[in-house]
This record gives structure tokens, C-alpha cells and sequence, in this order.
């Protein structure tokens, strides 16, 4: 409660979401406040006693975490109502975030509009910005794996789409001293024995998806046709954080009426608006392909 209602306890981001919604954040980082569409309200309140299971029964699940459901009657002659959700922070850390990308698993409109040199860490970059593999030690790309499987089970039985994978990077030493210029990654060798030999100040905060050490491979797409560009073999030092958001849109007559759409003009599969089990597969795809097991012995 000191979060949402102490002093100066909120701040508007500086641009609302393509859905129209407005988001805010507490004073101390550690939840973001949605404004959310009267058909997102339903679709949270149909499928709540199946979230509630859901992460109850995965304590690491990545679906994003709701902590409340509100609705204010704004006085005034037309009393609007204002519908908003109290979410966890996907990036609520002491680390600075200088990439953030949404991965779909689509293709088609999935890129920013920004130019190269205007691109910073509060840019959303999308599945054909996205420049890196990232390698996880063997044990949490498996709990990874699993995790999506579940999570990404559980969307489809709820007939949830066009949800993503939003994932920010921290990386290592990568800071731009002059801050007059995007921060670029320190492209080197991996010391994993420095965080190895020190678990109490690393090991103790990692979890599933926060404070996640890795190497980012760095890849160059050849073909515009490629989802993934081809791996370089040169890495940087990175420390990830990721979970599965916009899990609240349905595949309702809207949907399938984009997807008729669309599909006249451009590849069906290219499109995010495509049934829920199609979505989940083809989103576990191009995610297992971003994701990699890191094979570098220890």
C-alpha cells in the first residue's frame, strides 16, 4: 500500500501502449498500474479461478503477476469509468535496462519505426530488431523450456493470444559515460567463476526470469526472410529479465476478422492474429531459437 499511496508514490510513463492504455509506475519500481479496456476486465474476471491455479501450482510461472483489479467512477456529468490493473514490474532492479525487445514470434510489422540513431533503453524493440541468441546455463534453459511449455499450455487452454515475451537486458560494463549516445554492448569473454565464487551476492537473487546471468551471442540476419540472424561468435556479458505479458486478449470475432484480413495480402503465418493453438506453437518456436542452451563448459 506505501508503494501506490504514499507521497509522489506514481509516475505516467511517457507514452501510452498501442492498446490505448495508460501506464504508471510506483515510486520505488516495484509495480506498474494499467489502465485496461472494458473486454480486458472480462476476460481477467473468466479466466481468474484458472490464473489463480496457474500460479499457484508454478511458483515460477512467467505469465504476468496481477495483484489487483480496480474500477473508479470519476465524479462529473458523465461519470467515466476507469478500469486499471496492479501488475508486478517485470523490471524493477538495481540494474540500468539497455535493451528491452517484445517477442511474438511474428514477422510481419515487427520491427521499430525509430532510427538506428535514435534507439535508447526506453525503446521497445521487436522480433526483427532482435540482434542476440541468448545462452542460458543448462539447468535454468530447461526450467526455462518447461516453464514456457506450461505457461504457454496453460494461454492455450484459455484461448489467449497475441500475448509476448518481454524481456529486458542489462548489459555488463555497457554503460555510455557521455549519455550522449545509445548504450552499446562490451563484446568479451565470459568470466563465470567471478560470479561462481561469490553465490551469496548473485546465486540467493537469481530466479526464473530476474537477475538471470547469461551471454548474448551477437547474430546478423543475412536474408530478410530470417527470424533469427545467423550467430558471429562473439558475445557480451548480460544479465536478463523476462515474463509473458498481454495475456488478456482473446481470439474473439475482431481477431479472426484481422486474420481473414490480413491473410489476403500478407504470408497467414507471418501475422500475430492467428488461433491460440497456432500462436502458442509458433511463439514456442521462434522463442526456443532466441533462447539457447549454453554449451561452454563451466
Amino acid at each position: 500500500m506505501l508503494s501506490l499511496c504514499g507521497d509522489d508514490a506514481l509516475r505516467e510513463l511517457s507514452s501510452p501502449g498501442k492498446s490505448g492504455s495508460f501506464f504508471y509506475l510506483t515510486n520505488d519500481d516495484r509495480y506498474m498500474i494499467k489502465t485496461m479496456k472494458k473486454s480486458e476486465v472480462k476476460m481477467l474476471l473468466k479466466m481468474l479461478h484458472a490464473y489463480y491455479n496457474h500460479v499457484r501450482a508454478f511458483e515460477n510461472t512467467l505469465v504476468a503477476k496481477f495483484f489487483g483489479l480496480h474500477c473508479v467512477k470519476l465524479a462529473g456529468a458523465n461519470q467515466k469509468k476507469v478500469r486499471f490493473v496492479i501488475m508486478g514490474n517485470l523490471f524493477c532492479s538495481d540494474h540500468t535496462i539497455h535493451r528491452r525487445f517484445d517477442l511474438k514470434g511474428s514477422s510481419l510489422g515487427r520491427t521499430t519505426d525509430k532510427p538506428q540513431a535514435e534507439i535508447d533503453e526506453y525503446t521497445t524493440l521487436k522480433d526483427l530488431d532482435l540482434n542476440f541468441i541468448f545462452r542460458l546455463q543448462k539447468q535454468w534453459f530447461e526450467e526455462f523450456r518447461r516453464q514456457v511449455d506450461k505457461d504457454c499450455e496453460f494461454l492455450e487452454q484459455e484461448k489467449i493470444m497475441d500475448y509476448s515475451l518481454l524481456v529486458g537486458v542489462h548489459f555488463r560494463g555497457a554503460i555510455d559515460i557521455d549519455g550522449d549516445k545509445p548504450a552499446t554492448p562490451r563484446v568479451s569473454r565470459w568470466d563465470r567463476n567471478h560470479f561462481l565464487s561469490d553465490p551469496n551476492r548473485w546465486w540467493c537473487k537469481i530466479k526464473l526470469g530476474a537477475n538471470m546471468l547469461s551471454r548474448a551471442e551477437l547474430t546478423v540476419r543475412k536474408n530478410d526472410s530470417d527470424v533469427i540472424g545467423e550467430p558471429t561468435g562473439e558475445y557480451c556479458d548480460v544479465i536478463l529479465y523476462f515474463g509473458i505479458i498481454d495475456i488478456l486478449q482473446d481470439y474473439d470475432i475482431g481477431k479472426k476478422i484481422e486474420h481473414a484480413y490480413k491473410s489476403f495480402q500478407h504470408d497467414s503465418t507471418s501475422i500475430s492474429a492467428v488461433d491460440p493453438r497456432q500462436y502458442s506453437r509458433r511463439f514456442k518456436d521462434f522463442i526456443y531459437k532466441a533462447f539457447q542452451e549454453d554449451r561452454v563448459d563451466i
